[in-house]
């Protein structure tokens, strides 16, 4: 995956507040906008194929999620 230069540096520095990996964060970002995209959600469901649809209820932010770890 590529990522903008300037993206890279912010989400360096957002792992670095948060005293976690690059990794870390964006496994959590995206898992924050899987849970609240509806229309995803709705598309997944409609997917047979999609063989590991995990549904995530509850509405926390990224920030909470990240304090959690």
């Amino acid at each position: 995956m590529r990522i903008d230069t300037e993206v890279r540096h912010r989400l360096d520095l957002y792992a670095e507040f948060i005293q976690s990996s690059p990794s870390y964060v964006v496994a959590e970002a995206l898992k924050l906008l899987f849970k609240r995209d509806e229309e995803f959600k709705r598309w997944t469901g409609q997917h047979t194929n999609f063989n590991h649809h995990v549904e995530i209820k509850g509405e926390e932010s990224l920030v909470d999620t990240f304090k959690l770890a």
